[in-house]
Formats: C-alpha cells, sequence, structure tokens
C-alpha cells in the first residue's frame, strides 16, 4: 500500500491511500446505514439526514469537501447575493458549526482580501482545505488559491506565482499526492476553457501541461476524476453552443488525451452534475441541460468503461435542483455520498445521504479518496483490523508509476520542477522524456516482479514454510558429511520429498476443481448480472419511449385543446354576428314601417291635394264660362 505524507515540522499535512489494484475487497454487515444511533432502512436511495445546530442559510453554486468525518462547506449564492461564510457538519455528532472568518495576515504583513464567491472548488488535503478559483465580487484577473485549516479554522492565501491561469469559475480541480490539476471552466467574460494546469502545493508554482491527442472541447461545469493518480476523466458540462455527455480521459504516463467508448446505457447529456469516485467506480448525480433536469444518479465503472443507473431518486431529491454538493464519508464499513443545498424554485438547506456500498457490492482501496488512519478510531473491529492492514503492508506491486504518477515528477531540490520542463515546454519532446523516465521505472519493477515468482519456487512442493529449513539443512549437512547411514537418510528425505509432492499434486488438483466450479459461479453470476443489466437497460429503453409517447400524447392534447378553443371562439363570434343581424333585422323593420305610414299619410296627404285641385279647376272653367 502506498501513502503520500509529507510534514511541515512534525504535523502530517496529507495522506493519500492506494491498496492492491485486484484484492483487499470487503462488503458490509447490513443493509440499514446506521449514523450517530439514526438508522436509514432504505438506503437503497438518497435519504433526508436531519441534523441539528447553526443551520447554514440556503444556497446553490457552493462548495465542499471532507475531512476526516466533517464536511466543510464555503460560499455559494444565497439567490440574492454572493456568501462567504465557512460552515462545518461534524457527521459523527449531525450538528452545523459556523466559523468566524478569520484570515492570517501574509509574512509581509499584508492581508490578502477575502471575497465572497460561487462556482470555486474546494480540495481536502490532509487537515486543510484548498480553495481555488471561483466567480467573485469584485472579480480578479488572475486565479486565487486558498487554505482553510480544520483545526485553527483560519483562512491562508497562497502566494502562487509561475504561470498563473486566468480567474474562472465551473472549472475542476484534483489532487495527485502535493500536485492539484486544474482543467477548463469559464472566465470572467464568459469564454468556455479548455486549458490544463498544474499547482505545486509545495513550491507554489503555477506550471500549465501540455498534451497530446484531441482533448475536451472548451467547457464548464464538468466533473472530473483522478483515477489511480494517474489517469485524468472528465465528464460532461456545457460548451458554448451545447451540453456534453462525453468521457475523456488523460495518461499522464504519456499525456495523450483520449476519447473513452463506454458501454451500457449512457446518460443524457448534462452539466452542473456531482461527481465522486470511490475505487473503481465513479458516481455521478444530478445535472441537466438548460431545458430539464437529469434526476437518476449514475456509476460509471472505470475498469469496464461501462455505465448503469445506480437509482433514480424522487423528484423532491436536493440531487435533483442545480448547484449542489456532493462527497464522500467512509463510516466504519460503508461509503455513503452526502449532498448538500442546490436551487429549483428556491435555494435549499437540507442535507441527504445515500450508501453506495451494500453486501452486494464490493469496493477496492485502489485510487481510494484521501483518508487518514485516525478516521477509522471509531470503526467496528472489522474495518480497523483492515485499515491497519493496509497502512502496514508493502506493496503488492513494485512499479511506482501507477501510484505515483504526477506527484512523484513533483519531488526536486531548489529550482523544483514539478515536471520535466521538456514536457511543460515542449510536448513532443515531454513525452519521450516522460516515457523514458517511466520505462526505468517499470524495467526495476519488472525485474522485482519477475524475481517475486523464483523466490516463491522454493515453497512449493511444501504444505508449510516451517518445514524448509530442515530439509534444506539436511541437504546441506548430506553435502559435507557422510555418515555411515548417509544412503538410508537419503532415502528417507526422498520418500518424504516424493510424498510431500503427492500430497502437493493432490491439493492442487483440488485447488482445480474448486477453482473450475468458482469459475462456474462466477460465470453464472456475470451471466446473471448481465441479464439483469439487459433487462434493466430494455426496462429504461421502454420508459423513455413512453416517455417519448407520453410527450406526444400531451403534444396532440394541447393542440386539440388549442382547435377546441378555436371553435368556441368561432361559435362566439357567430352568436355574435347573428345577434348583430337579428338587431339589424328589427332595426329595418322598424324602419321599414315608418316608412310605409309615411307613405300612407303622403298618399292621403296627396288625395286631398288632388281634391282641391279639382276643385280649383272646377271654379276657374266656371269663370271663364261666366267670362264669355
Amino acid at each position: 500500500v502506498f501513502k503520500w505524507l509529507f510534514v511541515q515540522g512534525e504535523e502530517p499535512v496529507a495522506t493519500s491511500v492506494s491498496g492492491r489494484p485486484d484484492d483487499l475487497a470487503w462488503r458490509c454487515s447490513s443493509d440499514t446505514f446506521d449514523l450517530n444511533g439514526r438508522a436509514f432502512e432504505n438506503s437503497e436511495n438518497w435519504a433526508v439526514l436531519s441534523t441539528d445546530g447553526d443551520k447554514p442559510s440556503p444556497r446553490f453554486d457552493h462548495a465542499a469537501a471532507m475531512v476526516g468525518s466533517k464536511m466543510i462547506v464555503f460560499g455559494g449564492d444565497s439567490g440574492n447575493h454572493l456568501l462567504d461564510d465557512t460552515k462545518i457538519l461534524s457527521l459523527d455528532k449531525l450538528t452545523w458549526d459556523s466559523v468566524a472568518s478569520k484570515v492570517r495576515v501574509s509574512p509581509a504583513g499584508r492581508r490578502a482580501q477575502f471575497r465572497p464567491c460561487k462556482g470555486h472548488c474546494l480540495v481536502p488535503w490532509g487537515k486543510t482545505v484548498i480553495l481555488v478559483g471561483g466567480k467573485s465580487e469584485p472579480s480578479s484577473d488572475r486565479i486565487s488559491v486558498w487554505t482553510f485549516n480544520t483545526e485553527t479554522e483560519i483562512w491562508s492565501h497562497m502566494e502562487a506565482k509561475g504561470d498563473i491561469p486566468v480567474a474562472r469559475s465551473g472549472h475542476t480541480v484534483t489532487r495527485a499526492g502535493p500536485v492539484l490539476i486544474l482543467f477548463g471552466g469559464e472566465d470572467t467574460k464568459g469564454k468556455k476553457l479548455h486549458d490544463l494546469h498544474m499547482f505545486d502545493l509545495k513550491s507554489l508554482t503555477w506550471l500549465p501541461l501540455n498534451y497530446k491527442g484531441a482533448g475536451p472541447s472548451p467547457r464548464s461545469n464538468h466533473v472530473a476524476a483522478l483515477y489511480d493518480d494517474r489517469i485524468l476523466l472528465i465528464f460532461g458540462g456545457q460548451s458554448k453552443s451545447k451540453t456534453l455527455n462525453d468521457v475523456h480521459a488523460l495518461d499522464f504516463e504519456t499525456m495523450v488525451w483520449s476519447r473513452m467508448r463506454t458501454h451500457g446505457h449512457h446518460p443524457s447529456p448534462r452539466a452542473g452534475c456531482c461527481g465522486a469516485l470511490c475505487g473503481t467506480k465513479w458516481y455521478i448525480a444530478g445535472g441537466g441541460s438548460k431545458k430539464r433536469r437529469h434526476p437518476e444518479t449514475w456509476v460509471f465503472d472505470v475498469l469496464e468503461s461501462k455505465w448503469s443507473v445506480c437509482v433514480v431518486p424522487p423528484s423532491s431529491s436536493i440531487t435533483t435542483k442545480k448547484g449542489f454538493s456532493m462527497v464522500p464519508l467512509y463510516y466504519r464499513d460503508k461509503i455513503v455520498l452526502v449532498s448538500f443545498g442546490g436551487n429549483k424554485k428556491e435555494p435549499s438547506d437540507k442535507v441527504e445521504v445515500l450508501v453506495v456500498l451494500q453486501n452486494e457490492h464490493c469496493f477496492s482501496w485502489r485510487s481510494a479518496p484521501d483518508a487518514e488512519p485516525l478516521m477509522y478510531e471509531d470503526s467496528s473491529p472489522s474495518s480497523k483490523e483492515l485499515a491497519d492492514h493496509l497502512n502496514n503492508c508493502d506493496p503488492l506491486y513494485s512499479n511506482s508509476v501507477a501510484r505515483h504518477s504526477l506527484a512523484t515528477t513533483v519531488e526536486s531540490s531548489s529550482g523544483r520542477k514539478s515536471l520535466p520542463d521538456s514536457l511543460l515546454h515542449n510536448s513532443k519532446v515531454g513525452g519521450s522524456s516522460l516515457r523514458r523516465q517511466f520505462r526505468q521505472e517499470e524495467e526495476c519493477s519488472l525485474a522485482q516482479k519477475l524475481q517475486k515468482p523464483i523466490d516463491d519456487d522454493k515453497y512449493k512442493d511444501v504444505d508449510d514454510c516451517s518445514e524448509l529449513p530442515s530439509f534444506a539443512n539436511q541437504k546441506q549437512r548430506s553435502d559435507t558429511y557422510h555418515s555411515p547411514d548417509a544412503d538410508a537418510k537419503t532415502k528417507r528425505v526422498g520418500r518424504s520429498s516424493s510424498d510431500i509432492n503427492h500430497q502437493h499434486d493432490t491439493k492442487i488438483a483440488n485447488l482445480v476443481r474448486r477453482n473450475m466450479a468458482l469459475e462456474e459461479q462466477l460465470s453464472a453470476a456475470m451471466a446473471s448480472k448481465d441479464e439483469a443489466e439487459k433487462n434493466l437497460s430494455l426496462v429504461i429503453d421502454t420508459k423513455e419511449e413512453l416517455e417519448r409517447r407520453l410527450a406526444e400524447r400531451d403534444r396532440e392534447v394541447v393542440a386539440l385543446k388549442e382547435k377546441v378553443g378555436g371553435l368556441e371562439q368561432a361559435h362566439e363570434d357567430s352568436n355574435n354576428a347573428s345577434n348583430t343581424v337579428h338587431a339589424d333585422n328589427v332595426r329595418l323593420e322598424r324602419e321599414v314601417a315608418f316608412l310605409k305610414a309615411v307613405m300612407d299619410e303622403t298618399q292621403k296627404e296627396l288625395h286631398s291635394t288632388r281634391g282641391v285641385l279639382a276643385g280649383e279647376r272646377a271654379r276657374a272653367f266656371q269663370l271663364q264660362v261666366e267670362v264669355f
């Protein structure tokens, strides 16, 4: 087992544990998650964790980190303004505590300005956490690095030097020993980035990393993980024009980016999700696009490059919100994911947990997140024994490349080069020089690996190693001194050796048969697992198809509602027109009646006028007669 242990004075400031790659796995003793006497029977999904104390205000786009059994939360957005408070959740007591914002004065007597921020990163390092970047008010040109000591509860500004990256938010920071790896993000002008930098925590120096291959496109709000202190994994994020769901890997041995070909039903494009690497399992929770959020929690098997759905939480879970945080907690014989905060319609202050290590799962300590031996003091005896074994046993392999990776290259003298200068300034030459360095270590490692089977061969003909010295001493004495009974002793030794060989062959045959039976059981289990995963994939596909059909039906219902609304409007317009016509008809009828009355009156007047004219004509005619 390999450890990183750096000492400043007498205080250990970092410990990183990596275990054997193939064994040293254990299983949980119970499916019930018990934290501080509170049992969660439903450990198959996210569950709300009840906490006490000085609870933090609701927030999102904050950052969290786990140090031992304490979760440190800093900053974020309250919905109205940015925050600069520090909150600590003691998971052994389930109690929140507030920390006064104390800032250490620099050796030069200057006090750095501690700004509220969001979209930053918190990385654990021994008893401290490291804050990198973030969007602050007022903004700065270059990225800043702060440390928070969980024992003294004091923030300190790291006076960085070297090629300091531009200020950014929505980036990712992973740690390999005393080296921080920074990737991507969004600068203060909203430009998406895909640059790669490293920060040496010993020399406080920023250095850009050159690489080969088609790396990830510029993005922000993605997730990253460092597997085996050697492989940097990048998933998802938001580019300039679309949301992504690709997985990229950077091998620090060759400094070559590659896009991973994944298997299984892969997650839909998403940004703003949270990730936690637990052994070979990379858990991805939440995230979404501009149009919708995705509730499911996925798990990515790094060794098999295979996606599968872990759980689908209810819509009320904070993992369905945006801007929440998630960190892993190693509690007794279980691994628990702890999420906090987030924002949907309003910011949240809830804490939820998900047990990801249960009886049907196993966990390898290779690439386990940083943990200190003290964190197992309250563990059950089996877990503490395993922790002691991991902390004291020798490495299974001698290949330091698989464990050291970046961090081994940091060690240097006064001029400290965290990586070879040729790698930092010339990717072509750097790759070859790095490979030469690794090749020398691998050759030495290969010699040690080849030597081990030779050393083991001298034990293969005996059942107990304790019998070997007597057999060797007998052989040595027979070569140096021949007694009268030497031939008889030699024969007895030969018969004993043949008996031992026969017993050994018998045990080998039994072991072979047991191995074959176990392989058959394993094959059957793998087949059932594959069948279950296929069924799950079919169920998920069927669910998506049903959701798609339901969405189509919803669209059709909306269209029909619009048509019905149009018909109702047309009917109302028709009624209005009919009422208008009826009113016009009544008015016309009244006008016609009036005109008829006027016409009758006119005819009467005309008739009387005609009578008068006739009388006048008669009188005129009579006058004419009288005149003549």
